[in-house]
């Protein structure tokens, strides 16, 4: 990238070259720099007007080049190495010889484990200054290229650091401090003896010698060959072994049921097998209604999912019930055809069969007018979605996409179509952004025919949840009406949201449980549903805010405690009020 000071404007020069530590050549304006790549440290250059790069020359494996210079009359370039050994080496070339193949230094000094940065070339080229921890504290030296001799430049006590030599013979040097890097000046004059810091280490070996032995042994040592029970294809369907089990608590409808979860899976789990087996003891439920099963399998992009009377744990807490009486069979193939974070770019797709149906896979109360159903849908879906350091949530960025699918039942083909896409702003307050997110969909069977609606309504969370605690967002959900409460063939949907600035807690808890940050977001949403029908069309708005506090427990798991409230609105009716409160666990 190139910067104008004067302006502020950017420019993007080379894409995805992967060069850093850039140098400056004054002589003929061009570039040097070390790519990465496949474990490769490359000497590459990149000619004015850095349109592209060539490769000059590439180390073995192990060596690693960095902190680049090149001399005011651009004859030489001096270069940090490192070695696979731990040792370091500042290192001076010239350039016609690196043009030329050739990459004996011209003159070298070994720096052993202490490494140097940020070495320069002086006003006059004949000296190299840099910073190292040579006495144990990051000091200036002075390393002259003639004669070889190395001086120390200061005796600091907390460090100095990037050394830049000025006109008057003083130095810039940045000093630490607990504030951070503090800019200060210095006259660099050679010091004859300079005072090393004591560690506590070298205390230890110098009284207690025996400890140099107690070290572990070379990696190099241990018999790979000999501890290798057998070579060939790994068949990881054929080494699905039991993994663990252990008792589970779900929920069905409004009852509970009791049972056990066992998990299988190969040793190197690219093949998953997991079985939910559970029983409801409920005499208000009929008998076949009783006994729960769940099997998924997955196996890398490809996923399995055969349910009878499926049970889930969160349905014990809340309104949002994902547990269905009958059968299903799902199965799925995901793919990512893009993954360059935070562009990502993925498709899905899916198809089910589902059996003995008393109410919609996807509204829970909805009833469905099959006891059958055979379903498809596919998607595509991009997003390019960034964060700022510190943040508690996505700041600004795009995603959108596309889904297409189609409901078979009772000899009816019902296709439907929904687009999405969602566009954020990152604001100048901190960590403070708006976002629109607007959704369209529409069905192309009968108006009545549940098979060709959508239904909204409700935040959708469960007072202790698992999934995305900001419900509201999703194209489902609707805060102020009761779930799956409006339905229509088409629609069109859109929420601005604004997140306000996270507010941090300095000590709020204990060590084991404790309060990181609460964050605050109002929003406003409008639905249209029956576009394509004026006398069923149906207009409604909503506005609301949240409040998620994150906890943390054991200094590792986190859970999100969230209260929401919302007001909806719709002619002639009076306003709708919902109120939410939810605790994610263990995210």
């Amino acid at each position: 990238m190139s910067l104008d000071p004067a302006t502020g404007k950017t420019r993007m020069l080379l894409k995805d070259t992967r060069i850093g530590d850039l140098a400056f050549d004054p002589a003929d304006r061009s570039l040097w720099g070390v790519r990465h790549f496949n474990g490769i440290a490359t000497l590459a250059r990149i000619p004015y007007p850095y349109t592209e790069w060539n490769q000059v020359r590439s180390w073995p494996y192990g060596e690693v080049l960095y902190d680049l210079d090149v001399s005011p009359d651009g004859t030489l370039l001096a270069a940090a190495v490192g070695g696979i050994d731990g040792l370091h080496s500042e290192q001076v070339f010239k350039i016609e010889d690196l043009l030329a193949g050739k990459a004996e230094p011209v003159a070298k000094f070994d720096f052993g484990t202490f490494i140097p940065e940020g070495f320069t070339f002086s006003k006059d080229g004949r000296f190299l200054v840099g910073s190292s921890y040579y006495t144990g504290v990051s000091n200036v030296f002075r390393y002259e290229l003639a004669t070889g001799k190395v001086e120390a430049l200061s005796n600091a006590e907390t460090g100095f650091f990037r050394p830049v030599p000025r006109d008057d013979g003083s130095m810039i040097v940045f000093r630490y401090s607990g504030e951070g890097f503090v800019p200060a000046t210095i006259q660099p004059t050679p010091l004859e003896d300079v005072g090393a810091i004591s560690f506590l280490g070298a205390q230890v070996v110098e009284h207690h010698p025996e400890v140099k032995d107690w070290q572990v042994p070379s990696p190099a040592k241990i018999p790979l060959e000999e501890m290798t029970v057998r070579r060939g294809p790994y068949k990881a369907g054929r080494l699905i072994r039991p993994e663990s089990f252990y008792p589970i608590l779900e929920g069905y409808k409004d009852s509970a049921a009791i049972g056990m979860r066992f998990n299988f899976s190969d040793p190197v789990m690219f093949d998953r097998l997991t079985l939910n087996a559970s029983y409801s003891p409920d005499n208000g439920l009929e008998e076949n209604e009783r006994l729960h099963l769940r099997l998924q399998f997955r196996r890398y992009d490809w996923r399995v999912d055969a349910k009878l009377n499926a049970a889930d744990f969160y349905d014990l807490f809340g309104p949002t019930k994902t547990s269905r009486k009958g059968y299903s069979l799902r199965v799925g193939w995901d793919h990512t055809y893009l993954y360059d974070l935070p562009r990502r770019l993925s498709f899905t797709t899916e198809a089910a069969y589902y059996g003995n149906l008393e109410t919609l896979p996807l509204f829970q109360n909805v009833a469905s007018p099959s006891d059958k159903l055979v379903t498809a849908f596919a998607r595509l879906k991009y997003e390019n979605v960034r964060s700022s350091i510190g943040r508690v949530d996505e700041e600004k960025g795009q995603r959108v996409q596309g889904w297409v699918g189609a409901n078979y039942a009772d000899g009816d083909f019902v296709p439907q179509t929904l687009g999405t896409y969602d566009v954020g702003f990152q604001l100048p307050l901190t960590h403070s952004s708006i976002w629109l997110r607007t959704a369209a969909g529409a069905g192309f069977g009968d108006r009545d025919d549940p098979f060709a609606q959508f239904f909204f309504g409700g935040f959708g969370n469960n007072w202790v949840d698992h999934g995305d605690e900001h419900r509201y967002r999703k194209v489902l959900s609707f805060p102020g009406f009761e779930i799956d409460e409006i339905g229509g063939r088409t629609f069109v949907k859109s929420i601005l949201e604004w997140n306000l600035p996270p507010l941090r807690f300095r000590r709020l808890g204990t060590p084991g449980f404790y309060a990181t940050w609460a964050r605050p977001s109002v929003f406003v949403s409008g639905l249209a549903t029956d576009l394509d029908g004026k006398a069923v069309r149906r207009s409604v708005a909503d506005a609301g805010a949240q409040l998620d506090i994150r906890f943390t427990a054991l200094s590792r798991l986190d859970m999100t405690l969230s209260f929401g409230y919302a007001a909806a609105f719709e002619d002639g009716f009076g306003p709708r009020k919902e109120a939410m409160v939810s605790l994610k666990v263990l995210q």
